[in-house]
């Protein structure tokens, strides 16, 4: 094997409940506009022909309860309440039973953003990646095997700051279910383990300031917290 000129920062593993090896990352795929509220608070109608996706890179990733200092370049840095899937076996054009049983864990998950930069790049008609694609932005809470969910709809999701809930609502609200998500996703990629989806986020974004604490969670997996630090 050939040596390299540099070590490359460790990309964190996520825990996985009641398992002793963790879920390596490998691409973070997320869902835009999931939830038809936040859809609206953002001044757009869901688009029901078929879901569509931006990614962040690996190196966004960060663990829960880390402390991650407010990013340049924005003055206007949203929360996002998530839940994220972990695939867990190759799939490719998947049917709807391959989706599910390609669906190796769940958990909670923060999309943090540039909200600031995503409206002005879209409105230019630009890639969103310096609003979504930003340094500890995202955040994963340790991972819950799927078949100890039960039947994904009736789970509350929701998330505080400072102690005072700014979203909340339930899994039932997605638009695109799970095995959809999958299912089309696998139409465009080869999935594979490694591979976490971001769901989507329910009503109630907004911003966060130095200083602030996050905390969230969905029923039945694991909390989530982020702390955010002075700028650098």
């Amino acid at each position: 094997m050939m040596r390299t000129l540099f070590e490359l920062p460790e990309i964190p593993v996520i825990p996985v409940t009641g398992q002793d090896a963790g879920y390596p990352i490998g691409r973070i795929f997320c869902v835009g506009r999931n939830y038809a509220a936040h859809a609206a608070e953002m001044g757009f109608e869901v688009d029901r022909e078929a879901p569509f996706y931006f990614t962040k890179s690996p190196a966004a990733a960060v663990l829960t309860g880390a402390s991650v200092p407010y990013p340049p370049g924005t003055e206007n840095y949203h929360y996002e309440m998530e839940m994220a899937i972990a695939i867990g076996a190759p799939v490719f054009r998947a049917s709807r039973q391959e989706a599910l049983a390609a669906i190796h864990s769940c958990g909670c998950a923060l999309d943090m953003t540039r909200r600031d930069l995503q409206i002005r790049n879209r409105e230019k008609g630009r890639p969103w990646s310096l609003g979504k694609d930003v340094e500890g932005s995202a955040v994963f809470a340790p991972l819950t095997p799927i078949a100890e969910m039960g039947e994904i709809g009736p789970q509350r999701i929701h998330l505080a700051v400072n102690g005072e809930t700014r979203q909340d609502g339930t899994l039932a609200e997605l638009i695109w279910k799970l095995e959809e998500i999958v299912m089309d996703l696998s139409g465009y990629y080869h999935l594979r383990p490694g591979d976490l989806i971001m769901t989507g986020t329910p009503a109630g974004v907004g911003p966060v300031a130095p200083g602030d604490v996050l905390t969230g969670g969905v029923d039945g997996l694991e909390p989530i917290s982020l702390t955010i630090t002075a700028p650098e």
